[in-house]
């Protein structure tokens, strides 16, 4: 046998190693590219997305999970998919427990007697019958109470009063949704008569107070809590300042109630390669019951059905299924996307990529991915069909999934991280202000330009992303 030269032998072997290295990349296809290109300029000037959150919000209005708004909703979304022309449209159960609210007040007794504006908190439990009164210990922070001498708070309102402040990526969330979740399970271990807060909302100058859940698990567990407005959490950290026993009477109508059946609502657009891969994008369908679920999350699953739409109507079906997902109960828990996660988790595999819209709905302007090394150039190949529009992507971040995919990318679903613009996202989130009147229709068009574009490059990519079990297990998206 003839033998190579050296030079010539070590050429072939570093060509034959580029050829293998290149073929287990992921790319995306000149056309593709051009036609999430298209589909990114027409979803620029589309109003879909703008008239399914009108019909939602008008049709249904707030959808509480578990009350009779969330049948409606349910119902609604069905039909909305199926008026949208996706190819398929079918339900998967969700249960959960039963969270009422029917009424509440509260009023300081003394030394300054005046009402308070406050809403009850999700798994909250009732006062007793006629109320509950008790005086007020106040902390500035979780960690304040978490150091506070059990004997200080046994008995007792307590009150946490920690701030807000306004940012563009919404972080300082952590805060608010930490002392509200958390809050009432340590003073409650701690024998409090009842948990109050200052709203996890940035709205200074608005008495509309924010609900959301705690982290309460078992009725035999739970006491009364409540959120106050933020004018009116200045109004109490005012009287307790003057250094009085400060007294307040708590009336709570709320409580568990049993067990909910409800659904997961899901449209599809089939693949026609691979209708068995997907690329899963979605919303959720439940809100809380102040205000009509307009930017948490009407939007969201507006974005996503538009998305699917628009992928829909082009000439050719994707090579892999756009899922769009209008999950369940987000708002207590998560419990769509458990069920979701929990249902589908041996098939992670067949999860292309995947993220969902809980932001609101001004414009998206940053994206992080989390997919395997031999995929980020195809994330680099999104991001450029994605900057026109005012996206940047940040390479260090990894990708979360959103709040209920979230879910399937702990099972090891490549996932995307799509933030919108939150400053002011935080002064009607969970209010009677979350309302149709915060969308802007142009803003709006801007999020499903950047979900129909990147779904359909994931759809058509040469390779996956890297979705296996445990895949991204220590990205850190979720810490």
């Amino acid at each position: 046998m003839r033998r190579l030269p050296l030079t010539l032998l070590s050429a072939s072997l570093m060509l034959a190693i580029g050829t293998a290295n290149a073929a287990t990349q992921t790319t995306i296809p000149a056309a593709a590219v051009k036609t999430a290109e298209q589909l990114r300029d027409t979803a620029m000037n589309d109003n879909t997305a703008y008239q399914v959150v009108e019909s939602l919000t008008t049709e249904v209005g707030s959808r509480l999970a578990g009350s009779p708004a969330d049948a409606r909703g349910r119902e609604w979304a069905i039909a909305k998919f199926k008026a949208l022309g996706f190819d398929k449209v079918y339900t998967e159960e969700v249960s959960y427990p039963l969270w009422e609210r029917r009424s509440e007040h509260a009023e300081i007794v003394g030394p300054f007697p005046q009402a308070l504006d406050l809403i009850a908190l999700g798994y909250s439990a009732g006062t007793p019958k006629g109320g509950l009164t008790a005086d007020v210990v106040r902390f500035d922070s979780l960690d304040a109470l978490k150091k506070a001498d059990p004997a200080s708070v046994k008995g007792k309102i307590v009150y946490v009063d920690a701030h807000m402040e306004r940012h563009k990526d919404g972080h300082d969330y952590a805060i608010g949704s930490a002392v509200r979740v958390g809050g009432p399970v340590i003073a409650a271990k701690m024998g409090a008569a009842a948990f109050l807060l200052r709203s996890a909302g940035t709205d200074a100058h608005s008495r509309t107070p924010h609900t959301g859940v705690t982290g309460f698990t078992d009725p035999k567990d739970a006491i009364p809590a409540a959120a106050l407005s933020n004018p009116d959490a200045d109004q109490l950290t005012r009287v307790i300042a003057y250094g009085k026993p400060v007294s307040i009477k708590l009336d709570l109508d709320c409580g568990f109630n049993g067990t909910y059946k409800g659904a997961n609502v899901i449209g599809e657009v089939t693949g026609k390669k691979h209708p068995d891969q997907v690329v899963a994008i979605g919303g959720h369908l439940d809100s809380w019951d102040p205000g009509t679920g307009a930017i948490d999350d009407g939007a969201g699953v507006a974005i996503a059905m538009a998305a699917g739409k628009l992928i829909h109507d082009l000439p050719q079906r994707p090579d892999r299924t756009i899922r769009v997902i209008a999950f369940a109960n987000e708002e207590m828990g998560l419990w769509g996307g458990r069920a979701y996660a929990d249902k589908h988790a041996k098939e992670v595999a067949k999860f292309q990529l995947g993220t969902e819209s809980d932001f609101g709905a001004r414009k998206i302007w940053l994206m992080s991915a989390s997919v395997k090394p031999e995929a980020r150039g195809a994330i680099e190949q999104i991001a450029k069909v994605l900057a026109p529009v005012g996206v940047d992507y940040d390479a260090k971040k990894p990708g979360g999934g959103g709040s209920d995919l979230s879910q399937m990318h702990g099972k090891g679903m490549a996932a995307l991280t799509l933030v919108q613009d939150g400053t002011d996202y935080f002064d009607y989130h969970h209010t009677a202000n979350d309302t149709l009147d915060k969308i802007d229709p142009k803003e709006l068009s801007q999020n499903v330009a950047v979900y129909a574009a990147f779904s359909y490059m994931a759809a058509q990519a040469d390779g996956d992303f890297g979705s296996k079990p445990g895949a991204f297990a220590k990205d850190g998206a979720e810490e």
